[in-house]
């Protein structure tokens, strides 16, 4: 018996922005974009990720004491700062505090945070 993961599925409030934003930074195809859902697909057949649209969705605090986040993504990157600055262009934040030097966390649209990371710490 095999078990894979195929898809990551993200709650948010605009699940066709979602796309948009996360497509441009990962480079990742836009599958489907419809009001209530959204996906996009790697270009080497890995996992998919999804968004879904979930009504009076509260977006995640940052900091995060007490873990209402749920996730993060961890992105690995060849060059830490054109990525950060390709996702602000694309409609991130970069929010306070940071965690050091090795780590930047900015938030999606949707308020959803992420890091970006030196891709040869994986």
């Amino acid at each position: 018996m095999t078990t894979q993961v195929k898809m990551t599925s993200i709650d948010c409030d605009d699940p066709r922005a979602e796309a948009t934003f996360w497509s441009g930074l990962l480079g990742w195809q836009v599958a489907a974009a419809e009001d209530e859902y959204a996906m996009l697909l790697p270009p080497d057949g890995g996992p998919a990720l999804g968004f879904g649209r979930v009504e009076d969705y509260e977006r995640p605090a940052w900091p995060n004491p007490r873990g209402t986040k749920q996730f993060h993504l961890d992105l690995g990157c060849d060059d830490v700062a054109a990525s950060e600055a390709k996702a602000l262009e694309l409609g991130a934040t970069l929010v306070e505090p940071q965690p050091g030097d090795t780590w930047r966390v900015l938030l999606d649209p949707a308020g959803h945070p992420f890091c970006l990371t030196d891709a040869s710490r994986w």
